[in-house]
């Protein structure tokens, strides 16, 4: 494996001894108790605060459409965003145009999302997946997972539902959990059940969860073990692969570890972007890694790709001020030119629009620093501005 290394990167592979001790696990020092003090909580409603009152004889636990953008079957028009608020219990409804429209409570600290043709989306929770209606704007249902996570709280190091992904079919959804201390858990939702058939383990603190585009493989990003745990879909075997381009010294303690995974259209192959520096491109079929030289030179987090395998990854800021560049969204082209947008401040997760002309960026960010919005960018002009969204906005999809 080619390995590309900048002198000044060697000193910031191990956090500050004393650090580390107490983190045991994360990118930087634990933010639990920022989320615990910043946090909202929702109103009985299920309306988070700011977010506006739901009007006389809307359902309970949720709020009306914008006025004029329903669509005729009830759902939101297209375009609409909808966010996880991970610093509080909900999930908010965004309105590209004019920002929050309306918040429903889906559970505690929600991290991941994923919707389904059905216009259902599936959010993992501290406490289990919740299964939300986005046309009628509410929790359907709350389904506990089967792994053991201890006391539900709040925060980065929370225990509970992080990445989660639905099946090209639509029958089933895959939920990385968290367990805090050890290793995580790959369980497996019966979407027509609504319950957990089977629990798989997999690695460290599952970030991301994705599945190939013909359903045969399911991807956990295990932040904690520097791995990508590849689970057939059938038989529901594990098998691990190690992604770690700056090898793994300083274990929990280290910075350089894998965050979120694209799957490339083209071949299957997964994309797991490192600092702004390396992007590991990863055969899932045989485990070989090969690593391509990439630009922005800042600490990396989500991605996503679009159809024609145009990747947008986020960079939430420098390891180091003196050597590393600020927040951004790196935008790659299937041959590897890379436009670098910067933003202000950090964000986490990044969505397309269906047009593929703007990119919606979270400011939740897991790790100290995040904020109420999101920034939306002209992918042709380059020019960026914020929107409200919601209480550290998380997760993030285009209804």
């Amino acid at each position: 494996m080619p390995r590309f290394h900048r002198p000044s990167r060697a000193a910031r592979v191990l956090l500050p001894g004393a650090v580390a001790v107490v983190l045991l696990a994360g990118c930087a020092q634990g933010s639990g108790g920022a989320a615990s003090a910043t946090g909202t909580t929702a109103s009985s409603a299920g309306v988070s605060p700011g977010a506006g009152s739901p009007s006389p004889g809307s359902p309970a636990g949720g709020t009306p459409a914008p006025d004029g953008r329903a669509a005729a079957d009830g759902r939101p028009a297209p375009g609409t965003l909808l966010v996880t608020d991970f610093g509080s219990d909900t999930v908010t409804f965004v309105d590209p145009a004019r920002g929050a429209t309306g918040s429903v409570k889906v559970g505690t600290a929600p991290y991941g999302l994923a919707v389904g043709r059905d216009g259902r989306a599936w959010v993992a929770t501290a406490e289990g997946v919740a299964v939300v209606d986005t046309a009628s704007r509410e929790r359907l249902a709350l389904i506990p997972y089967r792994t053991d996570t201890g006391s539900v709280t709040t925060g980065e190091y929370r225990g509970g539902g992080m990445g989660i992904a639905l099946a090209p079919d639509g029958r089933r959804v895959y939920v990385g959990v968290n367990v805090p201390g050890g290793k995580g858990a790959l369980e497996v939702v019966d979407t027509a059940a609504l319950e957990v058939t089977d629990v798989v383990p997999v690695g460290r603190r599952p970030f991301d969860v994705d599945v190939s585009r013909d359903g045969s493989e399911v991807y956990a990003t295990n932040h904690d073990s520097f791995d990508v745990t590849v689970v057939a879909a059938g038989t529901l075997e594990p098998r691990r692969i190690e992604v770690a381009p700056y090898g793994t010294e300083g274990g929990l303690g280290s910075w350089l570890k894998p965050h979120y995974t694209a799957v490339r259209p083209s071949d299957g192959k997964l994309l797991l972007p490192f600092e702004g520096e390396r992007l590991a491109v990863v055969d899932p079929r045989t485990g070989r890694t090969t690593l391509e030289r990439t630009t922005a030179n800042t600490h990396q987090h989500g991605t996503t790709v679009t159809a024609d395998g145009t990747l947008l990854t986020v960079g939430t800021g420098p390891i180091d001020p003196d050597a590393d560049a600020g927040p951004s969204l790196t935008v790659r082209a299937p041959g590897g030119t890379e436009r670098v947008y910067p933003l202000e401040g950090p964000h986490e997760s990044v969505a397309v629009s269906a047009d593929g002309r703007t990119a919606y960026v979270t400011g939740g960010f897991t790790r100290d620093g995040y904020w109420d919005g999101l920034s939306v960018v002209d992918l042709a002009t380059g020019d960026t501005r914020r929107l409200p969204a919601g209480s550290r906005p998380l997760g993030i999809a285009v209804l």
